[in-house]
């Protein structure tokens, strides 16, 4: 019970286990009391079962899983283009001053501008097809991905240059010392990175409803069953939540000395991932 209220103590893994299902059931119980006391209108909020059975038609009805697919790919595409195209851009602009005093002055106000005011603009640009889809999801993690980019990079330590020059290393040699040296944390950022692309993918994938869990979930609301709707919701949120941790146990796997963020500190990762694009500017 001590290590609960030591300041930064680590809690045990059986303790996690247990405040994760007293935190889950406390939620649960509070949904079940608002759906019995009605203090919500049944009309728009279903009670825990009602949700609970509406998985079965969601899976062979709906086919929620090639809808997760269908999702999962278009975010897949985006995320491949945008760390192709941002990783070494990145690389250049921390590497080169002049570089970076061409292409920030245009990427810090993209940052701050919402993605959504976007979306019609590249309706008409790219119609509403799969190419348009891609390029919003492209469009709306880029420039987050490219901070993080320069921020890594410049982390890098100058002594770990000097060293490489010392031994008589080349400039493209010394390039790519610098992009492995600053990979693995531009590699925890890609699980961020990814929950940004479920928050938008969801947005796009309402235009044009073909197949998605956008789609999935508008249809649903739009015909008016809002246990689907809800059943929807946490099939999309077990579905973000499983690549994510693929992909941190991947991490594990690929950098073993690098520790992984918390869960709580991922919670907080679309806050910390603004910060880093206002503070990549300096």
């Amino acid at each position: 019970m001590a290590e609960l209220f030591a300041i930064r103590k680590e809690t045990s893994r059986s303790t996690k286990i247990t405040l994760a299902v007293v935190s889950w059931g406390g939620l649960i119980l509070i949904w079940s009391l608002i759906t019995h006391w009605g203090l919500i209108s049944s009309y728009v909020f279903p009670t825990p079962m009602e949700v609970v059975r509406a998985f079965p038609p969601l899976f062979a009805d709906r086919g929620l899983l090639a809808n997760v697919w269908a999702s999962w790919l278009r975010i897949g595409q985006a995320f491949l283009w945008c760390a192709v195209i941002a990783v070494p851009l990145g690389l250049l602009m921390a590497s080169f001053r002049w570089f970076n005093d061409v292409i920030e002055p245009v990427a810090a106000p993209m940052r701050s501008m919402p993605i959504t005011a976007f979306l019609p603009a590249f309706i008409g640009l790219f119609g509403i097809d799969e190419t348009m889809k891609v390029a919003f999801l492209w469009f709306g993690m880029f420039f987050y991905l490219l901070a993080v980019v320069v921020e890594e990079v410049n982390r890098v330590d100058t002594s770990l240059l000097e060293t490489a020059y010392t031994l008589g290393a080349k400039k493209y040699q010394v390039l790519w010392l610098m992009f492995r040296a600053s990979f693995p944390g531009v590699f925890s950022s890609f699980r961020i990175l990814y929950d940004i692309g479920w928050t938008y993918v969801i947005l796009v994938e309402i235009v044009n409803r073909k197949k998605g869990v956008g789609a999935m979930v508008q249809s649903a609301y739009e015909l008016h069953q809002p246990e689907l709707v809800y059943a929807g919701i946490i099939a999309i949120g077990v579905a973000a939540f499983l690549f994510r941790f693929s992909l941190t146990l991947l991490e594990k796997v690929l950098f073993p000395w690098r520790r992984p963020q918390s869960s709580s500190q991922g919670a907080t990762g679309v806050a910390s991932m603004r910060k880093k694009a206002v503070s990549s500017g300096s």
